[in-house]
């Protein structure tokens, strides 16, 4: 759905809040339970009737062009905590196929068109250029004093030390980030959040907690500058602040290998996360396909690991030139040729480096590795290059290896194999394995 083109986050969502007790009570609506004939067009809009404590159910409308909402409900609060609930509903797919609108909504949505209208006829100028201009100057000045306030906090945070952050516990940290969203700036939120999490986490916890503070605090001063930047870092400055990206990015039509799938429930259990990456079998450029649902429920049909898919995949500015969207899609191919063509080690590390260049933050980059070889020691396992030259550390994932560690040594039985995964700064994390002798990939845990 959209002009519904890209779902909100929820976090997108409760943003729109127009106070802490709308986004409390817009929360408890974000289920299936109270709502019945919910659905939504291709132009852009939702609709749902919602039982509350009236004999007569709330009836909402929400179209997604302003945004702008309507509700029966006698709230003066705006959006109320019905159109936040229907817009959670529809951000974890809970809305239904594209039908009709009925009459109530659909009455709304004309007049509401048709006053658009008038409006550019009047100005010569489209409908809601002039509100999306003033929309964006507000969520603006807000994003910019709460990035004061968070800086703020940042620079208490270094005046008093780290020491005393595992005793301080995580509610500062909490309400630093509703803070953040109060400012419509999600992806600040969720930094704060991640930062919260550090102090305690295992030996060396003073170290990443500093790491973690000054990238923070690096997103905070090119917001501030942001007007100044080159485009495409500039996109990339607003996507990790939270804002939708704005316009189109590249098409690239090709042949797409699936090289790995999983899927991942948020911290707070409210939402499933899939990551698929995908591969331009021509280009050799890869793809992050983001989907999601809520929890317990997979976000959508999923692509086996190996299969090859024809499709125009659209890149979202900024990101590094990663995060994408599957378009159109002819018939699937079938299966993958067998294992992608690999890189060095040291050749990883300089793609990622390259890649921090478009976006400073970015925890990771994808990369095929091969032929190397899993190699246990003391300080924990390494890959290796197959020749004897470099070699990238696997992060322990609570102090031990991760299962699929194991399963990639099994696979190898000392000899070289392939490896799909992602490189970052505390080194290779593998996803997907090839054999020398099979075509066949092993997703690993």
């Amino acid at each position: 759905m959209t002009e519904q083109g890209v779902r909100w986050t929820a976090e997108q969502v409760l943003a729109l809040a127009p106070d802490d007790a709308s986004r409390t009570a817009g929360s408890r609506l974000g289920g299936a339970g109270p709502w019945s004939q919910i659905g939504g067009s291709a132009s852009g809009s939702l609709w749902g009737v919602c039982k509350g404590s009236s004999r007569t159910p709330y009836r909402t409308v929400v179209d997604l062009s302003g945004p702008a909402y309507t509700c029966s409900c006698p709230s003066r609060k705006f959006p109320c905590k019905h159109a936040l609930g229907l817009l959670l509903l529809w951000s974890a797919e809970g809305v239904g196929e594209l039908v009709e609108a009925p009459d109530w909504a659909a009455s709304w949505l004309a007049e509401r068109a048709a006053r658009a209208a008038r409006t550019a006829a009047g100005t010569g100028r489209p409908a809601d250029e002039e509100g999306a201009r003033r929309r964006a100057e507000r969520r603006a000045a807000r994003i910019g004093a709460g990035v004061t306030e968070l800086e703020q906090r940042l620079a208490d945070l270094l005046r008093g030390g780290l020491a005393g952050q595992e005793q301080a516990g995580y509610a500062a940290w909490e309400e630093t980030a509703a803070r953040m969203v109060d400012a419509q700036a999600p992806g600040l939120a969720g930094r704060v959040r991640e930062l919260g999490t550090i102090p305690g986490c295992g030996p060396g916890w003073p170290a990443r907690m500093l790491e973690e503070a000054a990238l923070l605090h690096l997103l905070d001063r090119a917001w501030l500058g942001v007007a100044g930047l080159p485009g495409p870092l500039a996109a990339t400055v607003r996507s990790r602040v939270g804002l939708p990206a704005s316009g189109e990015g590249e098409a690239v039509r090709d042949r797409w290998l699936v090289l790995a799938q999983n899927d991942a429930v948020s911290p707070d259990g409210r939402l499933t996360t899939r990551r698929t990456w995908l591969r331009g079998l021509t280009v050799g450029r890869p793809a992050l396909v983001l989907d999601f649902g809520p929890p317990g429920r997979a976000p959508g049909p999923g692509l086996p690991v190996g299969l090859v898919l024809e499709a125009e995949v659209r890149f979202r500015p900024g990101s590094a030139g990663l995060r994408a969207d599957v378009g159109e899609q002819s018939p699937v191919v079938g299966p993958g040729p067998g294992a992608p063509s690999g890189v060095g080690a040291e050749a990883a590390l300089e793609g990622y480096g390259a890649a921090l260049r478009e976006d400073p933050w970015l925890e990771s980059w994808p990369v095929v590795l091969g032929p190397v070889v899993p190699v246990p020691g003391e300080l924990g396992w390494q890959l290796a290059d197959a020749d004897g030259g470099f070699a990238l550390p696997v992060p322990l994932a609570g102090g031990r290896p991760r299962a699929g560690l194991w399963q990639l040594a099994a696979l190898s039985g000392g000899g070289p194999v392939t490896v799909f995964g992602e490189c970052g700064h505390r080194g290779f994390t593998p996803l997907t394995a090839w054999q020398p002798d099979s075509p066949e990939p092993v997703a690993l845990a």
